[in-house]
């Protein structure tokens, strides 16, 4: 379950004024973090423990945070980055993108012929993504997930704005190739 930090349990931990402008990141940067979490890791609920971590570990380093040094977003999707890459290691699990679970919740107006259609087109989708090398994997769950532009993007991997973009287009040209390879095969 994700960790809901109160400006009050900031303030013991760093201080009023550096709570209250971590206070203000945090509200921004929850949903994005918690969505580029979720595209890496199939489990809602190890997404949501993760996500927390990531605060907590924000939270205990925001004092030492320098914004000369980089972006607030820079900072806190290294941490995320780092985060999953350690849960990865530490549980030797396969880095599959689990698309169903970040999908959004159907329209009760939705027939179930085209639910039937949505859940094989996800199906689909995540036989493609899982073609994917990780660096593309990590490209697509930062732009997609967190909504990073490339150049966020190219801070957080430490690659230059225009190699995002390359590995971007690959990425989404092999996802959308594969798919229709695969949808009219």
């Amino acid at each position: 379950m994700l960790t809901i930090l109160t400006l009050a349990g900031m303030v013991e931990k760093i201080g009023s004024s550096a709570a209250e402008s971590f206070a203000v990141f945090y509200e921004q940067y929850l949903p994005k973090v918690y969505r580029y979490i979720n595209y890496r890791i199939a489990d809602v609920q190890t997404a949501e423990d993760l996500t927390s971590a990531v605060f907590e570990k924000a939270l205990s380093k925001f004092k030492s945070y320098d914004r000369r040094k980089a972006g607030f977003s820079t900072w806190i999707f290294t941490i995320a980055r780092n985060t999953v890459i350690d849960h990865f290691r530490s549980s030797r699990q396969s880095q599959t993108v689990g698309l169903e679970a970040v999908a959004e919740n159907p329209s009760p107006h939705i027939s179930p012929e085209d639910e039937a259609d949505r859940a094989e087109e996800i199906q689909l989708l995540n036989l493609c993504v899982a073609q994917l090398s990780d660096p593309e994997k990590e490209i697509i769950s930062l732009k997609f997930g967190a909504e990073m532009t490339n150049r966020q993007i190219s801070a957080v991997l430490s690659l230059t704005e225009s190699n995002v973009g390359v590995i971007l287009y690959r990425a989404v040209r092999k996802l959308r190739d594969g798919f229709r390879g695969r949808q009219n095969g």
